[in-house]
């Protein structure tokens, strides 16, 4: 059974997805319509080993992620694996 959109304040749950074959998932209707998502779009999906994954859907917040992880790959902090350990 589907599980309803639930809200509280700024924070939603729209439901579970399936991991298709391919590995892609779909983004619901709702969630859509709510950050403004449109086919050709780009998102970043960030991961904490800890905490799980996220999207990201604003273009500066991907950005600031993407110098934050380039800074931490050049002080030889970052995992260049891309495996989780």
């Amino acid at each position: 059974e589907a599980l309803n959109m639930i809200s509280m304040g700024s924070k939603h749950i729209f439901g579970t997805v399936k991991v298709g074959t391919k590995g892609q998932i779909v983004i619901s209707k709702e969630a859509r319509d709510m950050f403004g998502i449109k086919p050709g779009d780009t998102l970043m999906l960030i991961g904490d080993t800890e905490s799980g994954l996220a999207l990201i859907t604003d273009a500066k917040l991907a950005a600031a992620f993407g110098d934050i992880l380039k800074s931490e790959e050049k002080n030889g902090s970052g995992d260049k694996s891309g495996k989780a350990e």
